[in-house]
């Protein structure tokens, strides 16, 4: 298990597990906190085990409060703000550009920053009773986190632009609605239960394949130009078709089409 003073990390499962773990102060995103993240994200970016990745928070109430605004209310200068966009979206990045699928768990609220951090992973799996929402407007200020671009890629310039200017906090059905959850949990189910559900795709898929399907999506979600966005899809294609992964699975479809059961 990996060492972090604010997060509680390990790999279950060929699954890698992040918590942030300050229940106390309903789990604030923190300089210190955002560092974290970013590390451990870029350590574990190099594990080839890996078929997913999961980020929670501690507790029930909260996934993550947003900034940790007593902290942060001593950044007042231009420079000082610009450093603080720079040092967060920098965590964010190494979340969206992790090369397999990585999953919220919205174990409670995810407020602001917090909200920014659900949208920079791949997908959001919300426990009924957890709420998100875009409420940076209410403290007339805009998202400082990168997550206004993922708000944007994820539900469209029109539904971004609405969510950002209402300042609203959505419960987890009315977000699974528009679109801002994938998943919530069913009457009584634990949250774990249901993000295994989830994952079930992502483990029974072939790792390579699996990772393949990720860089695809990663640059489009970085806005590269299509000739390199279909670059990258061209060499995951090679390396999944020259893989013996892939010919174990074609031979089988042959012998069936031989016997005439395909």
């Amino acid at each position: 298990m990996t060492q972090a003073e604010h997060l509680r990390v390990e790999v279950v499962d060929s699954v890698l597990r992040v918590r942030i773990d300050r229940p106390e102060k309903r789990n604030p995103l923190s300089r210190a906190v955002l560092g974290e993240l970013g590390r451990v994200f870029r350590e574990y970016a190099t594990d080839a085990s890996l078929r997913a990745a999961v980020v929670t928070g501690a507790g029930d109430k909260s996934f993550a409060a947003g900034g940790d605004l007593k902290e942060f209310s001593a950044f007042r200068s231009d420079e000082d703000a610009d450093a603080l966009f720079g040092h967060a979206n920098d965590a964010l990045a190494a979340i969206r550009r992790f090369p397999v699928p990585v999953v919220a768990a919205l174990n409670g609220m995810a407020i602001g920053g917090g909200a920014e951090l659900a949208v920079a992973c791949d997908f959001r799996v919300a426990a009924a009773h957890a709420t998100i929402g875009f409420v940076q407007g209410r403290l007339n200020i805009s998202t400082g986190f990168g997550g206004g671009t993922d708000l944007v890629q994820l539900v469209g310039p029109r539904m971004a632009l609405s969510l950002l200017i209402g300042a609203q906090v959505f419960d987890a059905a009315d977000a699974k609605r528009i679109g801002l959850v994938d998943e919530v949990t069913g009457d009584s189910e634990p949250l774990d239960d249901c993000v295994e559900r989830f994952l079930a795709p992502m483990r029974a898929q072939a790792p390579q394949v699996l990772r393949a399907f990720k860089a695809i999506a990663s640059s489009g979600r970085q806005g590269l130009p299509r000739v390199e966005r279909e670059h990258e899809e061209r060499a995951a294609f090679v390396r999944t078709w020259t893989h013996p992964d892939h010919w174990a699975a074609a031979e089988r479809v042959l012998a069936r089409m031989a016997r005439g059961t395909a």
